[in-house]
C-alpha cells in the first residue's frame, strides 16, 4: 500500500507558567491510501495535539520537533505556514469535534464551501457552486441549492457536521483528519456521521485518522490503530491484533472497562483504572503508566522505555514480557 503520511519521532512541548509540558513524546506512525487509522485513547493523551502538529496549526505557545513529517512524496517536516497553507484544506483537510465554531457564522454555507474550492483550485464561482451542491447531496443533505443560502445557526448540529464533511471533500483531499467527529452530536446521529465519513472514504480512496476515545467506534471504523497516553504511543496494530492480544497494561485496562454484550450483566459494576494520569511537565523517567499499573516494578520507573516491534506496524511500549501480561501476572 502506499503511504499517504509518515510521522517518525514527533514531539511537542507546550510552555506554561508550571514549566514545559511534554504533549506529545516521540509519536511515530502511518496512514496508508484508503485506509482508517485511529488515535484512541482518553481526553488530553495528545490525540489533537498530535493532528495539529501534523496539520501545522500548532498554538504560538508550542513547539515541534520532529524526525520526519512526510505527506505523499514531500517532506513537511520543517515546512513554512506559507507551504502548509497550499497543503491544508486542499490536499490535507481537518473535520474539527464541533462544527458550530469550526464555521463562520457571518457567512453563508454557500460562501465558506465555495471559497474553499476557489482559493485552492483557482475556479469560478459557478463552478465552487456546483462541486458544493454535489457534495451537500453527497453526504445525505437535501434542497442542497436552498441550504446553501443559509447560515449555520439555522442547520441542526448533524447538517452541520455534514456540511464539514463536505467541506473537506471540495478538493479532493489525500488525508482526512477527523477529531472526536461525534462528540458534541445525539447516539442515533453519532451513528449516522460515522457511516456517512467510511463510506466517503471508501468510495474517494482517501486515507483517514480518526481521532477517538471511544473503543466502539475503533472496532467499527478501523483498519489500524495507536493507544496513546500521556503524549506517548503505548501500543499500534491492527484492529484485530490489538483487541483480541492487547499487548500493554493500559490498553487491557481498556479493553476491560468496556461492557460485553450478554456477559456483562445489568447492574454489574464495571471494571476501571485506578489513579490518576499524571501531567507531564518537567523532566519525565521511566514508565508514565506504572504508577496506575498492576505489573509495575523498580525497573519501571527507572529506565527508558523504547517501543518494542513484533513486525511493522505492531508495537508496545512495555517492559512486561507480552506472554506474562496475558497469562496475569508480573515478569
Amino acid at each position: 500500500m502506499t503511504k499517504v503520511l509518515d510521522v517518525k519521532g514527533l514531539y511537542v512541548d507546550l510552555t506554561l507558567p508550571a514549566g514545559v509540558l511534554h504533549a506529545v513524546q516521540n509519536v511515530s506512525f502511518h496512514v496508508e491510501k484508503g485506509e482508517t487509522f485511529c488515535l484512541v485513547g482518553e481526553s488530553g493523551c495528545g490525540k489533537t495535539m498530535t493532528a495539529l502538529a501534523v496539520m501545522g496549526l500548532l498554538p504560538p505557545s508550542a513547539k515541534r520537533h520532529a524526525e520526519l513529517i512526510q505527506f505523499e512524496e514531500e517532506e513537511i517536516t520543517d515546512a513554512d505556514d506559507a507551504r502548509m497553507t497550499t497543503i491544508r484544506g486542499a490536499r490535507m483537510t481537518m473535520i474539527f469535534q464541533e462544527p458550530m465554531t469550526s464555521l463562520d457564522p457571518c457567512y453563508t454555507i454557500g460562501d465558506q464551501l465555495e471559497e474553499v474550492l476557489i482559493e485552492h483550485r483557482k475556479v469560478n464561482r459557478q463552478e465552487a457552486r456546483q462541486r458544493a451542491v454535489f457534495l451537500l447531496e453527497k453526504v445525505g443533505i437535501t434542497a442542497a441549492t436552498s441550504r446553501l443560502k443559509q447560515y449555520p445557526h439555522q442547520l441542526s448540529g448533524g447538517l452541520r457536521q455534514r456540511v464539514m464533511i463536505a467541506m473537506s471533500l471540495m478538493c479532493g483531499p489525500s488525508l482526512i483528519i477527523a477529531d472526536e467527529p461525534t462528540t458534541a452530536l445525539d447516539v442515533t446521529i453519532q451513528a449516522q456521521i460515522l457511516s456517512l465519513l467510511v463510506s466517503v472514504q471508501k468510495e474517494y480512496a482517501t486515507g483517514m485518522i480518526l481521532i477517538t476515545h471511544d473503543l466502539g467506534v475503533v472496532a467499527r471504523t478501523a483498519n489500524r490503530l495507536a493507544v496513546m497516553y500521556c503524549g506517548q504511543t503505548v501500543e499500534t496494530g491492527t484492529v484485530k491484533e490489538v483487541f483480541q492480544r492487547p499487548l500493554h497494561p493500559y490498553t487491557r485496562g481498556l479493553m476491560k472497562c468496556i461492557p460485553v454484550p450478554g456477559k456483562t450483566r445489568p447492574g454489574q459494576k464495571l471494571e476501571t483504572i485506578p489513579g490518576m494520569v499524571p501531567t507531564p511537565i518537567g523532566e519525565l523517567h521511566g514508565c508514565l503508566f506504572r504508577n496506575r499499573c498492576a505489573y509495575a516494578h523498580r525497573e519501571c520507573a527507572e529506565l527508558h522505555i523504547e517501543e518494542t516491534y513484533l513486525s511493522p506496524g505492531r508495537s508496545y511500549r512495555c517492559l512486561l514480557d507480552p506472554d506474562d501480561l496475558i497469562k496475569g501476572k508480573a515478569s
